[in-house]
């Protein structure tokens, strides 16, 4: 038998009061040439056994139970029991439209140049939704094409992993999920990037992703702020920052200040903060000075290769300083890079 167009791989744990409406949705797809591997990371609430009775009247579905040991090991044990040359991510509590497939598939093969594909995601239930998660939606939403993926994937996770399909040819490519103390797929996406991919997005919502208390993003450390600024220095010492002889950030505040000190462990040459409140203005952080967006094409000139990240995350502030880093003819992506 020839292998399914797309594996579809939807890890599990204690999901059972969610698990029928995603896999309803699943068997609901346009897209008939698919395969759903399900794997069991150790539930206790009956998700197996509601695993087992969808396996037994649907043959696309195949069930792995394994002993609980969290989701990157959950992952890459379905990983290597998916058949298909696409892999495409679902969680077990969210819904597919039933295009969701189809247009995916379609755009990878319309567009071999890309290694992943994304959709836009809508959020539910509407009127539950914290607003940092709304949020970091609209955000990511907003990003369709490679340039813009590549641009601010150092800002978060410009990719909703359950939104995904992936060749699998590049997960194989730089070592499939990795346990490295952050986010498994934020740092998937670093990894694949550094590595050369190119990401797009279906421009439909195509995903309904559920937000709850119980997410992991909420309840594992992995996911914290503190951790995803670790992923993002190393990433960047090991791309954009290699090899250069002055790192300033722009923003001296509690995120440019925040990781300012994990380059500065990962052995940055951290010169310099740029901020715009006279009262940080001439003192130091970390060592560094601190002095105003007018000092910065001095500042520049005195290094042989320099680098600019921009650390103010507040509303507005990062297509302000695009505008300011555009007029000393700084180019985003070769000398600057958004990292808030």
């Amino acid at each position: 038998m020839s292998s399914p167009a797309v594996s579809v791989l939807l890890p599990c744990r204690d999901a059972a009061s969610t698990l029928d409406e995603a896999l309803e949705s699943l068997f609901r797809q346009t897209l008939a040439d698919f395969e759903v591997i399900a794997v069991d990371d150790g539930s206790s609430d009956g998700s197996a056994e509601r695993l087992m009775a969808w396996a037994a009247r649907e043959p696309r579905l195949r069930l792995l139970r394994i002993e609980p040991g969290g989701i990157i090991t959950a992952l890459n044990a379905g990983l290597e029991a998916c058949q298909a040359p696409l892999l495409a991510r679902m969680d077990a509590d969210d819904l597919a439209e039933p295009e969701r497939l189809q247009q995916q598939l379609d755009l990878l093969r319309a567009r071999p140049e890309l290694a992943a594909v994304g959709c836009l995601v809508a959020g539910y239930p509407p009127d539950l939704l914290a607003e940092g998660f709304r949020r970091y939606m609209e955000w990511q939403n907003r990003l369709i094409e490679p340039e813009a993926i590549a641009r601010e994937i150092f800002i978060e996770s410009p990719l909703v992993h359950s939104s995904m399909v992936i060749r699998r040819e590049w997960l194989e490519r730089v070592g499939g999920y990795q346990e490295r103390g952050w986010a498994e797929d934020y740092d998937l996406w670093l990894r694949m990037h550094s590595a050369g991919a190119r990401f797009a997005k279906v421009p439909v919502v195509l995903l309904h992703w559920r937000d709850h208390p119980r997410r992991l993003t909420r309840t594992d450390p992995r996911y914290s702020v503190e951790n995803f600024l670790r992923a993002k220095s190393y990433y960047l010492l090991q791309g954009p920052l290699r090899e250069r002889d002055a790192v300033i950030v722009w923003g001296a505040g509690q995120m440019g200040r925040r990781l300012a000190k994990h380059l500065q462990r990962g052995g940055a040459p951290l010169k310099a903060f740029i901020d715009i409140d006279p009262r940080k203005l001439g003192r130091e952080r970390r060592g560094c000075p601190i002095v105003s967006p007018d000092a910065l094409p001095e500042l520049w000139r005195r290094y042989q290769h320099p680098a600019v990240l921009a650390c103010v995350g507040s509303r507005g502030a990062r297509a302000l300083i695009r505008q300011q880093l555009a007029v000393v003819g700084l180019h985003e992506g070769s000398d600057w890079w958004a990292a808030a």
